[in-house]
């Protein structure tokens, strides 16, 4: 048997690939919120919410309307993100000139009101969400045994995070929407519909967590509460990267899931607290962030 840093091969590969599909998710939620604040400077606290909302509509639309996993991919990141465009027309943008903390606020209480709803609709336990054919199954690696949906997380999660990144830092489109949320007054005079950037951002944001619900959905039971607990990580890890840092986000979100992963190989106590850890560490070198820029 093959033993690395005092672990069995199998138990330590397999522990880096279970922090590596957690840190996909990481990634993509952190993406999102790092693409709300850093273009329109809203700390969604709805993002934990609009998460849960991507598997439960999945699940919903599976269950009452036959919808499949494939459609649902592209399907509910489209219905849960144009109700963050609703969202931000009718509510966001009236507190848009105000503090952040009323922004914070807000989407805060509109996640209490999605969670609260759904739990007096479905209850707290959590259901199942059927693995597509497709990729049931798994790949024998040799030293350990990879679930083909796992490696189709990761890999899903991967590419949506690069094409975001390359829109945002490499296009017009991505210039247009930095340029937006530096000087409006001046985007405006060119012609640019900067209020209708700003909706469509937030929708893409909110977009983004819905895809990662879906991604969820196979692995995870659906229940109401599921985006709670991992907003919070999900927040430690945008801190840790930079408020605001797209590709600090990405970066970040994949390598704390593999710390989180190979710490509960070695020191399973601290898996669940690691992150935060290491978030007060940056905090005192760097409080910006990794990735941030001082202000």
């Amino acid at each position: 048997m093959t033993i690395i840093f005092g672990v069995p091969l199998a138990v330590f590969m397999g522990q880096l690939m279970l922090g590596l599909i957690n840190g996909a998710f990481y990634a993509l939620l952190s993406l999102g919120l790092a693409v709300i604040f850093g273009l329109l400077k809203i700390i969604n606290f709805a993002h934990g919410a609009q998460y849960m909302l991507g598997a439960f509509v999945a699940m919903l639309a599976l269950e009452y309307l036959g919808i499949n996993y494939w459609a649902a991919l592209l399907l509910v990141p489209l219905v849960v993100g144009t109700l963050g465009v609703v969202i931000e027309r009718l509510i966001l943008r009236r507190i848009a000139h105000l503090d952040h903390l009323y922004g914070l606020l807000l989407t805060y209480g509109l996640a209490l009101i999605l969670e609260g709803t759904l739990i007096n609709i479905f209850g707290v336990s959590g259901s199942s969400y059927p693995t597509p054919e497709a990729l049931q199954g798994g790949l024998n690696l040799g030293f350990m045994f990879l679930p083909t949906y796992r490696a189709w997380v990761l890999v899903a999660a991967l590419v949506v995070c690069g094409g975001t990144w390359f829109i945002i830092e490499r296009t017009r489109l991505g210039a247009y929407l930095r340029a937006g949320t530096e000087n409006p007054a001046l985007m405006q005079a060119f012609g640019v519909n900067v209020p209708q950037l700003i909706t469509l951002t937030y929708g893409f944001g909110v977009a983004l967590a819905a895809f990662a619900g879906v991604l969820a959905a196979p692995l995870y039971p659906v229940s109401p509460t599921m985006g709670s607990s991992l907003l919070i990580v999900v927040f430690a890890v945008v801190v840790i990267g930079g408020m605001g840092s797209i590709l600090g986000a990405i970066i970040t979100g994949l390598a704390m899931g593999l710390i989180e992963g190979l710490t509960k190989v070695y020191y399973p106590e601290a898996a669940n607290t690691v992150i935060f850890l290491v978030m007060i560490l940056v905090l005192l070198l760097r409080p910006a962030g990794l990735f941030g820029k001082e202000a």
